[in-house]
């Protein structure tokens, strides 16, 4: 086993603090808004670390590293652009804001106030599956990892039977995952998240800090040049020969962050859980900043990893790595595993415990949050329009919960009989696609044109499930079938876009009433909108910074520009030496290096920034949720009425929580 009792210890201290903060949590759960959105009472930084390490689960590490084994530091370069594309969205707040003016619940909900109660029906059952086969290959790709990691024999005997390790570590967490869901519902999803979210961090810097001692920048130099020549890992511009992760790959990414945003569910109880529009708009802004440590140390580490397989020095563990690999028969399997087994020949004791502890929280964490949002998705967005008469809360709560109990058992089963033929995020892209292929025209469209039809949403998302599923089987017959899965995604969203905008046009004038959705205008709920000054719109104004700004928010704004351009400017100039003439590999390991340690130095700052800013949220969160009067109405379910009604929300008077009337299939 290569995990001391120091190291056990540090992985349980951990998890009893998780265990403290379900129990904690489960006190303020009092309603089925509490369960699914955290009562709408979240602040900006408990929204952004907590959904930033909700995507960050075992698989996803595990994937990120199995992407930058390929492609180096190169990818990264190209993704200074996207930072353009990210920074547009979030400061602009680009669907979040409106979807949360809408106050529904789920995407599905806001698709039946926007088009029709079918059409929820439909899209709801195509998110729950599409979620599901995508969700599937968690708990494998996840047990695997910690069996691996931890040293655990593939099997071990029971009462006389040879029982696999396998199955029990699945079985193991995802109890674990179930109870917290269970406890405390969307409250104990963000609180453990956060506190998961800022402890994976600080194990971050502390790991890459450790590799940076383990592993000078001459010994991955000398490792990385012996890349083949136009497959480089340090150089953007010699790229042509990388397989699956190239600058195509990169561009249909570039698309699909604007195309897909809030299309996929897989975290949808995030999407509702600010306290208002321009909480979950900043914590859009203060996601670019909270990335930085992450996306460091997804990068950073697996070129330690390749050099230190691919350099003499490091030979004899080279060597061990590589006869662990010969007992295992898939090539993917053997993928996702290159990259933890070189870490567990490599960490000190302590600081194993702690990466173990962080990846075993992140397995827990990202399955708590797929599994109460897909739990949550095939109740309120499939079961639900179909009743007549709403749930009862208490049967509500009980019938989220028989769900979620039901996606937990699929995915254990799933995972236990599916075969991996492919990368883990090229199978991503295609199983997501069968839902966000054709969604994104859907959502995008029914927030910002009027003139969207409920025709051309159906049209649009049965086009891009179509073009996914054909992909999905192309790919299972033939293996070796040279459309991945990124270039399916790709055709599904150009295709369905084009789709939507044709139907739209030739279909009928009506215009859709847009105010009365987004509860603008006479509609307006004035206790979410906190407006600072009435200042007409000039200036720094125009970088998106409006009425309900305060200087605090500003400096926030002005900090993700600042960050953004400085390496854009970065890409620009790098692009003209690049063309003017060959620079060097030396030259792009000398940009490398200090890349790396300029992110280093930032991400300590911003750990210690978001740790406090989380902690006045937390404070500020339980007060709310320990105060507030609940609406037990507010369940999700499109009510239509009257202009003159009242819903009384934390003693205060709301305008009516009117919901459109759904134009007719």
């Amino acid at each position: 086993m290569n995990l001391t009792l120091l190291d056990w210890i540090i992985v349980v201290l951990c998890l009893s603090v998780l265990f403290f903060s379900v129990r904690l949590s489960k006190k303020f759960v009092k309603s089925v808004v509490d369960f699914l959105s955290a009562g709408r009472a979240a602040g900006r930084y408990m929204i952004t670390v907590s959904q930033g390490m909700a995507f960050i689960g075992a698989i996803t590490i595990v994937g990120q590293w199995e992407m930058n084994y390929v492609a180096g530091f190169a990818l990264r370069w190209w993704e200074f652009i996207m930072a353009v594309v990210l920074l547009f969205i979030t400061v602009s707040g680009w669907v979040i804001y409106r979807f949360r003016q809408t106050r529904a619940l789920t995407i599905a909900q806001f698709l039946e106030m926007r088009y029709s109660k079918n059409f929820r029906i439909f899209a709801g059952i195509l998110a729950f599956i599409s979620g599901l086969l995508n969700f599937g290959i968690f708990p494998a790709v996840s047990a695997r990892f910690l069996i691996y990691f931890c040293g655990f024999p593939l099997s071990f005997n029971f009462l006389g039977i040879e029982v696999s390790t396998f199955p029990v570590v699945m079985a193991s967490f995802l109890l674990i995952s179930l109870y917290f869901v269970f406890a405390g519902g969307q409250i104990a999803v963000i609180i453990t998240e956060f506190i998961q979210g800022v402890f994976s961090n600080l194990t971050f810097l502390v790991i890459i800090a450790f590799c940076l001692f383990f592993v000078n920048w001459d010994q991955i130099f000398q490792a990385v040049i012996t890349a083949p020549k136009d497959a480089s890992l340090i150089n953007p511009y010699k790229t042509s020969e990388v397989p699956d992760f190239n600058f195509w790959y990169f561009v249909i990414n570039v698309i699909g962050v604007i195309y897909v945003k809030l299309s996929w569910q897989g975290t949808s109880g995030f999407n509702s859980s600010a306290k208002s529009a321009h909480e979950a708009k900043m914590g859009e802004v203060l996601g670019n900043l909270r990335d930085i440590p992450k996306w460091l140390f997804l990068v950073f580490i697996p070129i330690i990893a390749y050099t230190i397989l691919h350099h003499s020095d490091f030979s004899a563990i080279a060597n061990d790595v590589n006869q662990t690999m010969g007992t295992i028969g898939n090539h993917e399997v053997q993928n996702q595993l290159r990259i933890p087994l070189v870490l567990s020949k490599i960490l000190p004791v302590g600081v194993m415990g702690a990466f173990m502890a962080v990846m075993l929280m992140a397995t827990i964490g990202t399955h708590n949050s797929y599994m109460h949002s897909w739990g949550s998705i095939f109740i309120q967005d499939v079961i639900m329009p179909f009743r007549k008469k709403p749930f009862e809360p208490a049967r509500h709560l009980k019938v989220l919960k028989i769900s979620i109990l039901g996606v937990c058992l699929f995915i254990f089963f799933f995972s236990l009989l599916f075969p991996m033929t492919d990368y883990i995020f090229l199978y991503f892209a295609i199983t997501a696609a069968i839902f966000v292929g054709g969604s994104g025209a859907v959502i995008i469209g029914g927030l910002y044109w009027k003139k969207g039809t409920t025709t051309a949403a159906w049209s649009a998302l049965i086009t891009g499930s179509v073009v996914s599923v054909i992909g999905i089987i192309l790919q299972q017959i033939y293996p070796d079938f040279p459309i991945n899965g990124q270039y399916f995604w790709g055709m599904s969203m150009g295709v369905s876009t084009l789709v939507y905008v044709l139907v739209s046009l030739l279909g009928k004038r009506e215009d859709f009433d847009m105010d009365k959705m987004l509860h603008r205008g006479k509609y307006a709920l004035k206790e979410e909108t906190v407006i600072v000054d009435q200042v007409p719109v000039k200036g720094l104004k125009m970088l998106g910074m409006g009425k309900e700004f305060t200087k605090g928010d500003k400096i926030i704004y002005l900090t993700a520009y600042t960050w953004t351009f400085i390496w854009i400017v970065v890409f620009i100039i790098g692009t003209i030496i690049n063309l003017s003439g060959d620079v060097p590999d030396s030259s792009w390991m000398s940009f490398w290096k200090t890349f790396v340690l300029i992110n280093l130095a930032a991400s300590f700052i911003i750990i210690i920034w978001f740790a406090l800013g989380g902690i006045k949220d937390f404070r500020e969160m339980l007060h709310r949720l320990n105060t507030m009067v609940r609406d037990h109405k507010d369940d999700g379910t499109v009510r239509h009425e009257t202009p003159e009604e009242k819903i009384e929300l934390t003693g205060e008077t709301l305008t009516s929580n009117l919901q459109t009337e759904p134009v007719k299939d």
